[in-house]
């Protein structure tokens, strides 16, 4: 049978006896962790206490598969296997394999395998099909830009946590599609405001509070002037393995938001109505408002064409370190005058 993660919960409760085996397929880190943690649990209490893991690779040997379904245990009377299959796809001869252990299961074993996403080809041959016939599918998908607010309403809800619309579009805007960062600040907000409903300038309080160092706190120290915060939160950020790439998305988006906001104050627009459209809220306004009084359009415009530097130097295209010229952008952008850059005065 093929599930949709959020169709799992309610069908192991309905199953009394364990399938003999589990497929958690996707590319979602959140989702296939916890339907994999759920398919864990389910079979825990049906008592599948030990647990045995396989990493599929290369020089894998699938008759290790058999060897270990007919291993008796001195400890458990019920064994999960757990194949971390990755991207490897199965020849012939593996396929075969697994068609012939799926056709006369050990009773008191699971196999629960966990793999990347599946393209056409795999999903129709002849062992997928057999997982399916005999066993559950969970097949994860990304969570759509359009999906994500209201997936965030129902995940805070089920924390306790009630979000005004702003709030959520807020949340949505700053994670971009990374659930795991979702459930983080979900998770401390649901600590910090147990039961309460809250509204986009709470959620960005409770975030800068709480994410001292990350992408967001440089682009707030920029904001800011902060030259010497800049200098330490982008120092931080590349020994704590954060890629370049991301960086770059997150100060070029600010260079675009300050550039809109600043031609419609020039065309006469309310500021309110402003920050209401780019989403500005909190304390974050009066940084925009001094970095709009600091910066100039054609500076920003410029702070575009480094940008398209750094992106070049990512992709080896320019000789270049990306960290050196993102740092040229965090400090342009913060104000400060750069000798080697004199065209962005």
């Amino acid at each position: 049978m093929k599930l949709k993660p959020e169709q799992l919960g309610s069908q192991l409760k309905r199953q009394q006896e364990a399938l003999p085996v589990y497929l958690v397929t996707g590319d979602e880190p959140l989702l296939c962790g916890e339907s994999i943690d759920a398919i864990r649990a389910h079979l825990r209490h049906l008592g599948f206490t030990e647990r045995e893991v396989m990493h599929v690779d290369a020089g894998f040997s699938w008759d290790s598969l058999l060897e270990s379904a007919n291993a008796l245990s001195l400890f458990a009377e019920r064994k999960i296997i757990e194949i971390r299959l990755g991207s490897q796809k199965l020849n012939k001869a593996a396929s075969d394999l697994l068609q012939k252990y799926l056709a006369n299961p050990a009773p008191d074993n699971a196999l629960l395998i966990v793999c990347d996403r599946m393209d056409r080809s795999v999903k129709q041959s002849a062992w997928f099909k057999k997982v399916e016939q005999c066993g559950a599918v969970v097949e994860v998908w990304p969570i759509e830009a359009d999906q994500l607010v209201q997936w965030l309403g129902q995940r805070a809800a089920s924390q306790g946590v009630q979000l005004e619309p702003e709030a959520l579009q807020l949340m949505a805007d700053r994670i971009e599609g990374n659930l795991l960062a979702a459930r983080q600040e979900l998770d401390k907000l649901a600590l910090l405001y147990p039961g309460q409903r809250l509204n986009a300038e709470q959620v960005v309080q409770a975030v800068s509070d709480s994410s001292r160092f990350d992408i967001f706190a440089l682009t707030d120290a920029a904001l800011q002037a902060d030259a010497g915060r800049c200098q330490h939160i982008l120092q931080v950020l590349r020994q704590e393995g954060n890629e370049a790439p991301v960086v770059l998305w997150a100060l070029t988006r600010d260079i675009r938001m300050l550039h809109r906001v600043i031609r419609g104050v020039a065309n006469g627009q309310a500021w309110d109505t402003l920050c209401q459209r780019e989403r500005i809220f909190g304390k974050r306004k009066n940084l925009v408002r001094n970095a709009t009084r600091r910066l100039r359009p054609e500076q920003l415009e410029q702070l575009l064409d480094l940008a398209s530097d750094v992106d070049m130097a990512i992709k080896g295209q320019r000789p270049d370190d990306p960290w050196l010229l993102l740092n040229q952008i965090t400090l342009a952008l913060g104000g400060c005058q750069l000798p080697w850059r004199q065209a962005l005065d």
